[in-house]
């Protein structure tokens, strides 16, 4: 994997959160940056998971509510957050597989 392949998928990255996450707060953590300016890898894709993880938990707590019945529970609202939820652990799980496949890759290559 080139390094302008791996650039375009942490862009990829970039856009697929800030549209995941609401807008008040997309922009509230500054990415991690490392030595030469450039963001860390790790905790951009740390902070992905954490996104990914908190956007599944948002959308049980709206659909549980939704199903007892709760007073500000909203069908349209519910099924909004459940396929953010599923839109961002489907984006998330398609990039760990290109991870382990650029893995694989760099294993198999001959030293």
């Amino acid at each position: 994997m080139s390094t302008i392949e791996v650039n375009n998928l942490l862009a990829q990255m970039r856009q697929m959160t800030a549209q995941v996450r609401p807008a008040e707060t997309a922009f509230k953590a500054a990415p991690a940056v490392g030595q030469a300016g450039q963001p860390d890898f790790s905790a951009l894709l740390k902070q992905s998971i954490a996104s990914v993880g908190q956007t599944q938990m948002e959308a049980g707590r709206m659909a549980a509510s939704f199903e007892r019945g709760d007073a500000g529970a909203d069908l349209g609202r519910t099924m909004i957050a459940m396929q953010k939820a599923d839109l961002s652990l489907r984006s998330m799980v398609t990039v760990r597989n290109k991870l382990v496949d650029a893995y694989k890759d760099i294993m198999n290559m001959p030293v």
